[in-house]
């Protein structure tokens, strides 16, 4: 699950030089910090990577030995497979305060300043040598890699403002540095590097090795003292660019992310992200709930378990089509868009209706098809049959699922309902309790409630309306009843 970030202690009370000595602070470098809180939280069994889900066995492994090791890294995987996210989770390894220069751009170490105005400042104060404090959240920078991107934006460059103030073009002082050099005695990431242009990946090249800058033509070589992370996509290396091989050879490790692979991540992945994304959930239930984020209190739709594992088979079994470009992926924010949607659809029918608390339903699902069809690249052969594709593997995915839940179930008090030719009709803009006076009462409601995962405390007509429709789109899934699509919904039958 989420996790909300840890609340920050006190800052230290040390404001000078002679302040930080007296408090017994020892200098470390940004690796040997990552380093040893690693390995504190390794032996405690600490969390250290909050909110990553399904990478415990595969990949965590491999960061850790890298972080260990001192290495910078490229984390290397299809689009939406939490790169971005794991790289951020990196900081929490920081220790949670550090000391640097007060007013540097840099972040010297007081201890160790780098940079000509920090050496000076030193110098001329001594003990007095006044510093801050800085968070390990202010210790991350990062740059998405595009084409136009500069050497100045990464490096730095001569900031003409400075040389309009009277300083002389030689002066070290008259450098703008760029976001690399700001994020001293930090971790930066380099999202999608092989976009970088090539020219521009030679000047990370010293960064890599030599662990040091250089602007322009000026005689500067400033220490740095960071980790440097990197994400890229494996189309990137044949299609869009490439990460030049010396540039490849200076980093440490090489990573593969994946996809969750099994139904349980995918599950916990969704959820996570809703409770992230979402207004009004509780994290610590299996229910998910919609709103938007930052809007006072309203409507919002409950998503069942039973329809979350719906949405997490569906994703998986798009994955898997053979009529989807696999070397595209397909992202993880393809179910995370797909819940948000299907609560979404809860959410419109009870603002029209009236419904006091929307349960989302099977009848909101096949409005998300349309909407996800821009997440997905098909193959060529399949072009004007996207929505086809989709809607198949949706009725798999509910398939599969009703198999899982209700396929063991004795479900004959709601067949026979259908003996005397009853005919029932849903969609997106039935309500609830309308749904349910169209079916009437049904014997073993609860049991079938319980099995769609439905517990104490889900028993309004919703949660009721929600486990009966699947249970008919289940039997109509298993040729046990017929199915008329009308106009916004459908009658089912024998």
């Amino acid at each position: 699950m989420h996790e909300s970030p840890t609340p920050r202690t006190e800052t230290p009370q040390a404001r000078t030089l002679h302040d930080l000595r007296e408090s017994g602070h020892t200098y470390r470098t940004v690796k040997a910090e990552i380093r040893e809180n690693l390995l504190a939280r390794l032996r405690s069994g600490a969390p250290r990577f909050p909110g990553i889900v399904g990478f415990d066995d595969t990949v965590l492994p491999h960061l850790e030995r890298a972080l260990l090791a001192g290495h910078d890294l490229v984390l290397l995987g299809e689009r939406g497979q939490g790169k971005t996210r794991l790289i951020r989770t990196v900081t929490g390894l920081l220790d949670e305060w550090t000391p640097v220069i007060d007013g540097c751009e840099i972040n010297d170490h007081p201890y160790a300043p780098a940079c000509v105005r920090c050496v000076r400042l030193a110098a001329e104060q001594g003990h007095d040598l006044p510093i801050a404090w800085k968070h390990r959240d202010d210790r991350y920078g990062e740059k998405l890699a595009t084409p136009d991107t500069s050497v100045g934006d990464l490096i730095g460059d001569v900031d003409p403002i400075k040389i309009a103030e009277g300083r002389t073009l030689g002066d070290p002082e008259t450098v703008h540095y760029g976001l690399v050099p700001r994020t001293n005695r930090g971790v930066f990431s380099v999202n999608e590097l092989p976009d970088l242009a090539e020219r521009i990946q030679v000047s990370l090249l010293n960064v890599l090795e030599e662990r040091d800058i250089q602007v322009r033509g000026y005689n500067l070589r400033l220490p740095l003292d960071l980790l440097l992370i990197a994400s890229a996509n494996p189309e990137d290396y044949t299609n869009r660019g490439r990460i030049i091989t010396p540039l490849k050879d200076r980093f440490g490790a090489e990573i593969r992310t994946h996809y969750p692979q099994s139904l349980e991540d995918e599950l916990a992945l969704i959820r996570q992200e809703a409770a992230l994304n979402w207004r009004g959930d509780d994290p610590a239930s299996g229910a998910v709930t919609g709103g938007v984020a930052g809007e006072p209190s309203g409507l919002s739709a409950e998503l069942p378990e039973h329809l979350m594992e719906v949405i997490a088979r569906f994703t998986r079994l798009v994955r898997e089509s053979t009529a989807v470009d696999s070397r595209s992926g397909v992202s993880a924010r393809f179910a995370i868009a797909a819940a948000e949607s299907a609560a979404a659809s809860a959410v419109r029918r009870a603002a029209l209706t009236g419904e006091e608390r929307p349960v989302t339903r099977v009848c909101d699902l096949p409005g998300i098809v349309p909407t996800l069809r821009g997440k997905v690249e098909f193959e060529v052969s399949e072009e004007g049959r996207e929505v086809e594709v989709l809607s198949h593997l949706l009725r798999r995915a509910t398939a599969e699922t009703f198999r899982g839940t209700l396929g063991g179930m004795d479900l004959s008090a709601l067949l026979d309902k259908f003996t005397e030719g009853l005919q029932i009709e849903s969609g997106e803009m039935t309500p609830a309790t309308d749904l349910l006076h169209r079916i009437g009462p049904i014997t073993g409601l609860a049991k079938i409630m319980s099995a769609v995962g439905m517990g104490e405390g889900d028993e309004s007509p919703g949660h009721a309306a929600a486990a009966l429709e699947f249970a008919l789109e289940g039997l109509y899934l298993m040729r046990r009843l017929s199915k008329d699509e009308v106009d916004g919904g459908a009658v089912y039958r024998t």
